[in-house]
């Protein structure tokens, strides 16, 4: 439960690159619509595989968003991370000069850092040997630049910059990071998010241990056949409720609370009570019953065990007859790795300033063994007051963050 004397936690900042939008509005309008981003692979050579399609974004231009460091001296995820925290940074109304007088947090979480780089500087290692190597694209390749080329791009000086390589619940875990130093007084904003690009490494991971689908992503669906890889970055600007309201910020939501824990079950196999347990211990941070969430933004990933696992603990959570609608945009956008749990933020914050809940696309039936309301195929008008976001990752890693529509005076 929380405690009084911390400081409220609000978003008054959200950027989007995705590939069914860049930017808020066009990534709302593609939320709103059940856009599918789905299309053949072009990041690197997919002969010899049986299937390669994936929701890759083809019309980002790095030069647009980063003003004041060299876009061709970072790595994609570098550039979807700098692009996003821009977008969330103008979006809050803030200065790059009041940045730079405040105490500030960047915290990007990833699970491939810039492993699209790596992959071409093994594949010429191998092709011709290291000294073929190009020096600048590895001056690229450690992840920490993630974090840190969002501080350089904003020349912030009293800035702690951190990269969270938490897999595919690193997006939840930086913004669990930002939320815990907003409350606790250590910083006066938190630029907090997500980010990867594709690249063969993963979509190969992935199709070897047979969790590519071949045409489409189908979440809590009975015929679903695994997931699609995709990219891009979500960036979340946290601050106190105090520090906003002084500045006549516009508060999109509230942070409410957020759980995470590490069972280390399996490698890539969840596990359903820690998965439950996570929840619970999102919800008590938070002093939210289960019966006053409006719906869950599903890790939803389009697996057979995932999708089966995470529906079970939902029930266990929240009652097999009361769980809430329980839906995922990865039907729409993809897996983004470490921004997944990044972009479903900023659906859950959009849902709650615009009144609707996003669609699970690509339904036709739902799986009884799943059991859940995925809204499928069309978004719904409502008026979510308290949403749920999940983050499941490799090994255990899970992070859920309970956000709230702001009100004056809450109970």
């Amino acid at each position: 439960m929380r405690d009084a004397a911390t400081h409220r936690v609000v978003i008054t900042g959200i950027g989007a690159v995705s590939s069914i939008g860049i930017g808020v509005p066009d990534f709302l309008a593609g939320l709103r619509a059940g856009d599918s981003a789905v299309k053949p692979i072009s990041a690197f050579d997919t002969s010899g595989y049986e299937h390669s399609l994936g929701c890759e974004i083809d019309d980002f231009e790095p030069q647009r968003w980063i003003r004041n460091i060299a876009p061709d001296g970072l790595g994609r995820a570098s550039q979807f991370s700098v692009a996003a925290a821009r977008m969330a940074v103008d979006d809050a109304g803030l200065s790059e000069e009041a940045l730079r007088e405040r105490r500030c947090l960047s915290v990007i979480g990833t699970t491939d850092g810039e492993a699209r780089d790596l992959d071409q500087l093994v594949e010429t290692e191998l092709r011709s040997g290291p000294g073929d190597m190009d020096p600048a694209v590895a001056a690229r390749v450690p992840a920490g630049r993630l974090s840190t080329a969002v501080a350089d791009e904003f020349g912030l000086r009293d800035v702690e910059a951190v990269t969270l390589p938490t897999a595919c619940a690193a997006g939840n875990y930086a913004i669990g990071y930002g939320f815990d130093a907003i409350r606790a007084g250590d910083v006066d904003f938190a630029l907090c998010g997500g980010a990867d690009a594709l690249c063969r490494k993963t979509f190969t991971g992935f199709y070897r241990i047979g969790t590519i689908a071949p045409e489409r992503c189908q979440p809590f669906d009975k015929d679903r056949k695994g997931i699609l890889t995709g990219e891009g970055a979500g960036v979340l600007v946290l601050e106190s409720l105090e520090s906003a309201l002084a500045r006549g910020a516009r508060i999109h939501a509230e942070v409410l609370g957020f759980g995470l824990n590490c069972d280390a079950f399996h490698q890539v196999a969840p596990n359903e009570d820690s998965v439950a347990r996570c929840m619970r211990l999102a919800l008590d941070d938070a002093g939210v019953k289960p019966g006053e969430v409006d719906f869950i933004s599903a890790h939803g990933t389009g697996t057979k065990a995932n999708d089966v696992t995470e529906a079970s603990a939902i029930r266990r959570v929240f009652g097999a007859d009361t769980a809430p609608r329980t839906i995922s945009i990865k039907s729409m956008l993809g897996h983004t790795m470490g921004a997944a749990s990044a972009l479903a933020s900023i659906a859950c914050v959009l849902a709650i300033t615009e009144n609707f809940i996003p669609p699970t696309i690509n339904h036709v039936e739902t799986d009884p063994e799943c059991g859940v309301d995925c809204v499928p195929n069309e978004a719904v008008e409502a008026q979510p007051r308290i949403v749920q976001n999940n983050g499941l990752a490799f090994g255990g890693n899970n992070a859920v963050v309970i956000y709230g529509k702001y009100e004056e005076e809450r109970v």
